[in-house]
């Protein structure tokens, strides 16, 4: 008996001793707890009254009354302690880890430097100590790596192979132990040693540092003088290897960075070396650059994952941008006669590669389309690009006009409506050009190179207005209305530049008369404006009958405002400025088109009326 009252004691004051416990943690996290009162009765109770054998009911209401967490606290808290213990896990694992590196790295080198300036290691001794480093640094961490450490182990490898890429530097070009071929094809062996331990590995980041080591090594070695062939056959085989790497692992990001290498060394060397003379084998070069950036998605593979995600970016940007960076290298060393050849090659180039996307890729038609399309766009891009490099004056317009028209054909053809905003673009270009820099005058009147340009234009609007009729969908609606609009302003234009050439071509005259001119000046000015006045009225009149003729509201209502303008010409412009044998016939004229106008809208041959009654009787549906 007297063990069990003795178990009890110990039982109570173990209790006593929680709860001042749990009292404490609230109070640390902000709680409203109080501390029972019977809590320090239960601790003089097990002093005076050791051995009771029941316990008092004061005993028992402690462990009743005691605070408990919300569960909306308990889950923030855990939620706050596992962020806390992962942010610890980061800084310790990783962010330690590295510093640790840096900062011994920056001991030793302190080390060595005090070494050196104490002649303690001679040049060749400091050249050894270095490769033998690197070397034992890179087996080390394959300690680290075989007990589960990976990130520890690459971040060792990295300085070790960092630091076989500088004592190789500073054998070279610091103490010049060695010529330059044996240090290049020891960086060689450096980058041919981290690729091989990348791929026995599974390791991306260690092809990533053999990629940086590799395009290192011509910045590393460079004695100031000219080396293309050495340069560039080098830069070839390391893109090729990069490729190649690609082909067994799916590693695309490799190609974004080697292109970017590939990039920095040929700019760096363009700015520096080339002449004129050295352009045939850049242009090979060059040529063969783009050739392995270009045909990269043909042999990458393309895995599971990605065809469920789509194209990547690999896929996607690397085209656009070898395409842009092989334009600027050749716009940079041939003037635009030679530099519309290549644009026109490398758009068959680009039209080839998107027929054989589509014949390899069979079977993923998202990507199929968006690779295909893609190359298509740049096709038309370099196309659109070689009409003014070839091409001048109003010829450049035509171009553009032409080649929006080809691209709407193979669009309506080919059901393919990408190439329907392309040729948007090539024919918004083409009516920019001629509205703003294709009005040069013209002595021949009709029969003249601006006003077939603007034939062409409108005929090809006309066809977009005709074509749209049978194919358009309803959400193309608005854009073929701004064709029709565009057709009839380009119209109006044409004939007030013709009107306007006409008598300039009469004012021009007038300059062998001398006395009669200032009179005679003022005559053709007055016929001219009168005769934009005609112009635009019968124009106008035309147009309004094309529309009750194809009974095309859209029409007639383009008709009303072309009218209207005119009447505000003649009656704010026309009755000042004419005389009165122009003033009299512009009203005239004014006046008996709008009558006629007026009549057919009274016979109602439209059946105007009888649409609009049926529309106000018509029953809702519900």
């Amino acid at each position: 008996m007297a063990d069990l009252q003795d178990e009890l004691v110990a039982l109570r004051a173990e209790v006593a001793a929680l709860t001042n416990r749990l009292y404490r943690l609230e109070q640390k996290l902000g709680l409203d707890g109080e501390l029972p009162r019977e809590a320090s009765a239960v601790t003089r109770q097990v002093v005076t009254r050791p051995y009771p054998l029941i316990p008092p009911s004061p005993v028992t209401r402690p462990l009743e009354k005691v605070p408990t967490f919300p569960t909306t606290t308990s889950k923030s808290f855990a939620t706050a302690r596992g962020e806390e213990e992962e942010l610890e896990g980061k800084i310790g694992k990783l962010w330690l880890n590295r510093i640790g590196i840096v900062a011994i790295l920056i001991g030793v080198s302190y080390f060595i430097k005090y070494a050196f300036d104490s002649g303690w290691i001679g040049p060749t001794g400091r050249i050894a100590l270095g490769l033998l480093a690197g070397i034992a640094l890179i087996f080390w961490s394959e300690r680290f790596r075989a007990r589960g450490h990976t990130p520890f182990s690459y971040s060792l490898k990295a300085v070790g192979i960092g630091t076989l890429y500088l004592s190789l530097w500073g054998a070279f070009q610091v103490y010049h132990l060695v010529p330059s071929e044996v240090a290049f094809v020891a960086m060689i062996l450096v980058t041919a040693s981290t690729i091989t331990l990348a791929l026995t590995q599974d390791a991306e980041i260690l092809a990533a540092f053999a990629m940086i080591g590799g395009f290192s090594t011509p910045l590393l070695l460079s004695t100031g003088q000219n080396h293309e062939i050495v340069l560039f056959s080098y830069v070839c085989l390391l893109d090729l290897a990069m490729l190649a790497m690609v082909r067994v692992k799916p590693w695309r990001r490799l190609l974004v960075g080697s292109f970017t290498g590939t990039m920095i060394l040929y700019i760096g060397w363009f700015g520096s070396y080339y002449t004129k003379d050295q352009r045939a084998l850049t242009t090979v070069f060059t040529l063969i650059f783009a050739v392995i950036f270009a045909v990269i998605p043909l042999l990458t593979p393309l895995t599971q994952s990605r065809r469920r995600v789509g194209v990547s970016v690999t896929l996607t940007l690397l085209p656009l941008a070898n395409a842009t960076a092989v334009f600027f290298a050749l716009k940079a060393m041939y003037e635009n006669e030679t530099l519309t050849w290549f644009a026109l090659a490398l758009a068959a180039a680009y039209l080839f590669l998107s027929s054989q996307f589509k014949r390899r890729l069979d079977g993923e038609p998202e990507v199929v389309k968006t690779i295909n399309l893609l190359h298509v766009a740049i096709a038309v891009a370099f196309i659109t690009i070689a009409i003014p490099l070839k091409l001048n004056s109003h010829w450049i317009t035509l171009g553009w006009l032409v080649e929006s028209a080809v691209l709407l054909y193979i669009s309506v053809r080919t059901k393919t409506n990408f190439l329907r905003y392309f040729a948007a673009v090539t024919l918004s270009l083409g009516i920019i050009r001629l509205l703003i820099w294709d009005n040069f005058r013209v002595e021949t009147l009709i029969f003249n190179a601006r006003f077939a340009t603007y034939l062409v234009a409108i005929a090809i609007l006309g066809g977009i207005v005709v074509a749209a009729s049978r194919f358009a969908s309803e959400r193309e609606r608005p854009a073929v209305r701004v064709a029709g609009i565009l057709l009839n302003v380009l119209a109006l234009a044409a004939l007030t530049l013709e009107a306007s050439d006409y008598f300039r071509r009469q004012i021009a005259g007038l300059y062998q008369m001398h006395d009669r001119a200032a009179a005679a000046f003022h005559q053709i000015d007055l016929a001219r404006n009168f005769s934009y006045s005609l112009i635009w009225l019968a124009y106008g009149a035309g147009l309004m009958m094309f529309g009750f003729g194809k009974r095309s509201a859209f029409v007639r209502w383009q008709a009303l405002v072309l009218i209207a303008l005119t009447i505000g010409k003649v009656f704010v412009y026309d009755v000042e400025e004419l005389q009165q044998g122009y003033r009299i016939l512009s009203f005239i004229a004014l006046g008996g088109v709008l009558m006629g106008i007026s009549y057919v809208y009274h016979r109602d041959w439209l059946k105007l009326a009888a649409h609009s009654q049926a529309k106000s009787t018509e029953v809702p549906s519900t």
